[in-house]
């Protein structure tokens, strides 16, 4: 006997136990239903670093529905799992975790001693997020687990970059980075978390150093960085500008710094904005390093790598600046530039500052050398081929977001100044020449046959971007470069299911280098889930305090309401607003499945493997089986395109109000009846049925079903895995005359429901009903249902064909005229004044909400998420007077 409730907490770990034991997840086995075809999808790999969030838990309940599914429909499933080595990330958590505990700096104990420090941290404390995604149910083969750093992915990585540098498509550059101060280091866009701050705007003169040139004496430039003027290399204006045609070509006295630098004409500056004249600080402004290469204009350092000032011969920086932090020689460059007379004044104004998201400093653009890859060259493969539809992207709008990015690649810059990662396969000749090489007796043999003698190498310290060996993921855990059967059978991958702000950073390098290697794509579908937000909309984040941990929600409610709810809520393009009640109602989703399968078990309703859906003669049957096949239709249409929010509907529909609400409430009376023949037939049907939602559920519910599949059979924990049984496919079910009278029964109490709840009908106030204007045969149908029709809808009276009674709620149908006299059962006065007073409310409510709406004040500088909030209470109001409304016309048509 099933137990009075379902205890998440004590069920999942013993059945997690039981698939890992089994080795229900392994790749390589399949059922008898399909043809075995492999299908294949690479985690997105975690940071060994990370926690699971709201975000990991939608990515991968989305990812376990899919391979689940496939598994039942009979293909070789292969989840591939593992875990990025996040090279800033770790670095800094185990640098952290040695300050904490007075151990030596890095710097201190060597190169060799911290790498061997941060693997031991691995061993001990990293991938607690891979734990994290057991309790969600992930059914990864976690046999095949792989690390990013592991040996086998670091040969792929060497080689890799090898045959890429001998291509000619990896190279070393001096470039514009986003240059962290704190670590030091380049770091990818990915990393630098761009923020509103309150700044300022400075005006500057720099005067013409041969004197004026009609009337015009200096150039006035504007800044939100005057550090940087130090830098200048010259002063832009547009060509069209009238105003400064007879000065291009002039030289300007940079104050302080007291060089001479030109004025040139460049498309980059803005005529209407301040002077028209732009300061080109090539070596440290992204846009500015643009101009000066255009105009061969010199980049001049102003920093080192902790962001304080240098001095050179370039950039004549006086030498009280020489070792300033950057933000103290901006205080200095100011009051210098008062005390030589060149400030022209100050603006307050928010400017958009890029922060390290580590860190928590201002990023630094900063001029360093760098190895860069060619992803122009590689892009235009990647290009074709999604153009050509070989990788689809769902929603199909991505892909524009897609093709924008990689039609303006610019190079990749995938060195970093760090100590754990891959360290980048160069070293170094006496005369600075490089030698790239899988090995470093490979680069002594390279440098011999160069210099013709045994040389002294220096090996780059650099280590490379993770998103390098990332990039490398659907091909490099297979096995490659060695050709493995796993390579040859599960690449390429089958769907990648992935967010949308790492389409550049992953997506668009994955498919480069897949097409590179192994001349095909890495996967033909490219599933792009939304943002989980809170409730209000807002992007969750630990300053605003809105963030909702899922392991918290596991906890309360239990692995399979969690991953129910994102899958009902993962709406193609809409981001999920999630609530702790909209778990909370998932959760009594599951409850009333579990009470349903307890109330099929009290009446004898067995599992049987021989009975035929297509057999069954009861009216009632009939129509559940047609329902079973109409949400298998639906459900597994929803998943095969990609439409979770649909499949989950379509479940939950089925379950709850199908399922529960009328088939079980329909078959009591058969249960408690004389029939044998129908009582066994309606039994058998209904252990049916809840087998089929069981099936259909297991992908999104894997842990309450299993529950209920082994409990119901009777099996013991490891005999019989709902996971590995065979997906339905049903046709031929259903049935019209069957659909009709059922439907008939479930329209009229329905009907008459919503009639009672709208007018205030108390609930245990049984009223009268009346059918008129009724055809003969919807007439015996009334009859033949009067029993049933009475309890459902709470009827008194019951009678059919006669006129409408004097004082009725009319509901007009097809078949007739329903009417309920009510006039015994309440006072009709007091109840429309009621309507009328509520109706009235809520107008001026309404009218509340259209004011505030319509004013801009509010809609311009509220928070967005309060004003959707606003709009959304004003829809629900006019929800409510409409339906209030309707119950006053009733009343009106009564009198």
């Amino acid at each position: 006997m099933l137990e009075k409730h379902f205890q998440p907490e004590q069920a999942e770990p013993r059945i997690y136990e039981m698939w890992e034991k089994t080795r229900a997840f392994a790749a390589g086995v399949s059922n008898d239903s399909g043809d075995g075809k492999p299908y294949c999808i690479v985690i997105p790999p975690p940071n060994v670093t990370g926690s699971l969030h709201m975000g990991h838990a939608l990515n991968n309940t989305i990812q376990d529905i899919l391979v689940r599914f496939e598994r039942m429909r009979g293909r070789d499933v292969l989840w591939q799992p593992g875990m990025d080595h996040a090279g800033i990330a770790t670095q800094m958590v185990v640098e952290r975790q040695m300050a904490e505990r007075n151990h030596p700096g890095r710097r201190d104990m060597g190169r060799d001693a911290f790498i061997e420090r941060v693997w031991k941290w691995k061993e001990e404390s990293g991938g607690t997020i891979i734990n994290q995604l057991k309790r969600l149910g992930a059914s990864c083969d976690w046999d095949r687990e792989r690390f990013t750093m592991d040996e086998g992915l670091s040969v792929a990585v060497r080689k890799v970059f090898v045959e890429l540098h001998r291509a000619g498509l990896i190279y070393k550059d001096k470039r514009l980075v986003n240059w962290d101060p704190v670590f030091q280091t380049a770091i990818s866009d990915l990393e630098v978390e761009q923020k509103e701050v309150n700044g300022h705007m400075w005006q500057f003169a720099y005067p013409l150093v041969d004197g004026p040139v009609d009337g015009i004496e200096e150039i006035v430039i504007a800044t939100t960085r005057p550090e940087t003027m130090l830098g200048d290399g010259a002063v832009a204006v547009h060509p069209s500008d009238e105003r400064y045609r007879n000065l291009v070509g002039k030289m300007v006295r940079l104050p302080v710094a007291e060089r001479h630098i030109p004025i040139i004409t460049d498309e980059y500056p803005d005529p209407e904005f301040g002077s028209g004249a732009v300061k080109i600080t090539g070596a440290h402004d992204f846009n500015d390093f643009e101009v000066a290469r255009r105009n061969n204009i010199d980049l001049i350092p102003l920093m080192d790598g902790q962001a304080r000032m240098i001095v050179t011969p370039e950039n004549n920086v006086p030498d009280h600046y020489a070792g300033l932090d950057r933000y103290d020689a901006r205080e200095l460059i100011l009051k210098e530039i008062k005390e030589l007379g060149f400030y022209r004044g100050v603006e307050e104004k928010i400017i958009a500052q890029p922060f390290g998201d580590r860190s928590g400093v201002v990023i630094e653009p900063m001029l360093t050398d760098q190895w860069y890859v060619d992803a122009e060259t590689l892009a235009k493969p990647a290009i074709e081929a999604v153009e050509m539809g070989k990788t689809k992207f769902v929603p199909a709008n991505w892909d524009k977001t897609y093709f924008e990015w990689m039609r303006n690649i610019q190079p990749w810059c995938i060195s970093r100044q760090l100590w754990w990662g891959h360290q980048i396969p160069a070293w170094y000749g006496p005369d600075g020449e490089i030698f790239v090489a899988d090995s470093e007796e490979d680069a002594r043999a390279a440098a011999k046959i160069h210099y013709g003698d045994d040389s002294e190498l220096t090996r780059d310290p650099d280590v490379l971007d993770t998103w390098f060996s990332s990039a490398l993921w659907p091909f490099s855990t297979l096995g490659w470069p060695d050709e493995t059967p796993e390579l040859e059978r599960y690449y390429p991958t089958s769907v990648l299911v992935t967010g949308f702000d790492i389409i550049f950073f992953w997506v668009a390098r994955m498919m480069m280098m897949g097409l590179h290697f192994m001349k095909e794509i890495p996967f033909d579908t490219v599933y792009i889930h939304a943002l989980v937000r809170d409730e209000q909309g807002q992007k969750m984040s630990k300053s605003k305090g809105n963030v909702i941990d899922p392991l918290e929600l596991v906890d309360e409610f239990g692995a399979d309401a969690v991953r129910f709810t994102l899958a009902a809520m993962a709406a193609q393009g809409r981001d999920i607003r999630l609530a702790r009640s909209r778990v909370e109602g998932y959760r009594n989703f599951t409850t009333k499945l579990w009470n349903a399968a307890r109330f099929a078990e009290m009446n004898a309703c067995r599992f049987d493997a021989s009975f035929d859906p297509s057999s069954v003669k009861e009216t009632l049957n009939r129509w559940i089986v047609g329902e079973v096949q109409r949400a298998q239709h639906q459900v597994t249409e929803g998943i095969e395109r990609h439409r979770y929010n649909e499949a989950a509907s379509a479940l939950y529909q089925f379950v709850w109000h199908i399922f529960c609400d009328w088939h079980l409430e329909l078959a009591k009376p058969i249960f408690g009846g004389d029939d044998a023949a129908a009582k066994l037939e309606t039994r058998m049907t209904t252990a049916w049925a809840l087998q089929q939602a069981l099936l259909l559920l297991q992908p999104f519910m894997p842990f309450i079903t299993q529950d209920l599949w082994q409990k119901l059979n009777n099996r013991k924990d490891s005999d019989d895995l709902l996971m590995t049984q065979v997906w339905p496919s049903h046709n031929g079910l259903e049935n019209p005359d069957a659909d009709a009278e059922i439907g008939w029964i479930i329209d009229t109490v329905t009907q008459i429901r919503s009639v009672r709840a709208e007018m205030n009908v108390p609930a245990g106030t049984k009223v009268p009903f009346v059918l008129a204007e009724a055809s003969p045969d919807v007439a015996k149908r009334a009859n033949r249902y009067e029993t049933l029709i009475r309890r459902l809808a709470r009827l008194s009276e019951y009678s059919v064909g006669t006129s409408i009674p004097t004082g009725s709620a009319q509901i007009v149908t097809d078949d007739g005229i329903i009417a309920l006299p009510l006039g015994d059962v309440m006072d009709l006065g007091a109840e429309r004044e009621r309507l009328q007073r509520e109706i009235e409310n809520i107008t001026g409510e309404i009218a509340k909400f259209e004011a505030k709406l319509s004013n801009e004040n509010f809609t311009s500088k509220a928070p967005a998420a309060i004003v959707e909030e606003q709009r959304r209470r004003m829809e629900d109001a006019i929800i409510s007077k409409d339906k209030l409304s309707e119950a006053l016309a009733r009343f009106q048509q009564m009198a």
